[in-house]
């Protein structure tokens, strides 16, 4: 699955090195001090006019629901606490300063990315999938393309006519990877920023992409 996942998400990292990564989160998920709790609630940022973008420090008064999307039962209650774990595990792991889960998702407005879990500043929870989304957003050409983006100078990036979506602008690294099903079909992707330059090292990037590999059993 590890070589199967770096072929088709066009990233080059050290199999051995997903290898370890995976075996420690495995372990981490396991130990039951370290569960989370599902969050069908947090706050988000208002959008700029026509949504365009997030206007960053400016929060929406009423929550974003969860349950507005998915139905809350025991089930899908566990897959986000799974979720949730996963994220801990990462943000204590890597000291990235923010990281989320999402997943392609059907809504009224069409096919969306719906962020299910997170850690640090709040933030949009919903990009639409679609080529004018696309043009301004990196998260989007992830998911329409199912290839890995590592940027470790975003400046450089956006100078150089990259495709980018500004939320914090106190962000100087990401890297956004997809997440596959059994099929090898793009189904969501995480993301990861940080606020400094050249963050995504090898080490860290297999400790990703063994979150993104275990990420899809626990999809809700």
């Amino acid at each position: 699955m590890i070589s199967k996942y770096l072929t088709r998400a066009n990233v080059d990292i050290n199999v051995s090195q997903i290898e370890g990564a995976l075996s420690e989160l495995d372990s981490f998920i396991a130990e039951t001090a370290n569960k989370q709790e599902a969050v069908w609630s947090f706050m988000i940022p208002e959008l700029g006019e026509g949504g365009a973008c997030s206007l960053f420090g400016h929060l929406q008064e009423t929550p974003f629901e969860l349950e507005s999307y998915l139905v809350r039962s025991p089930q899908s209650d566990l897959c986000l606490s799974q979720l949730q774990t996963i994220v801990h595990y990462i943000q204590q792991r890597t000291n990235v300063d923010w990281f989320g889960i999402y997943q392609n998702t059907v809504t009224n407005d069409g096919l969306q990315l719906l962020k299910l879990s997170y850690c640090g500043a709040p933030s949009r929870p919903l990009f639409p999938v679609n080529d004018t989304f696309a043009a301004t957003s990196n998260n989007v050409q992830v998911v329409i393309s199912g290839l890995g983006r590592v940027i470790n100078n975003v400046q450089s990036y956006v100078e150089s006519g990259g495709e980018y979506y500004t939320c914090d602008p106190k962000v100087q690294s990401e890297s956004c990877l997809p997440l596959y099903d059994e099929h090898m079909q793009c189904i969501g992707i995480i993301d990861a920023e940080a606020f400094r330059n050249d963050f995504f090292t090898a080490e860290t990037l297999a400790i990703l992409i063994a979150a993104c590999i275990r990420i899809p059993h626990y999809l809700p």
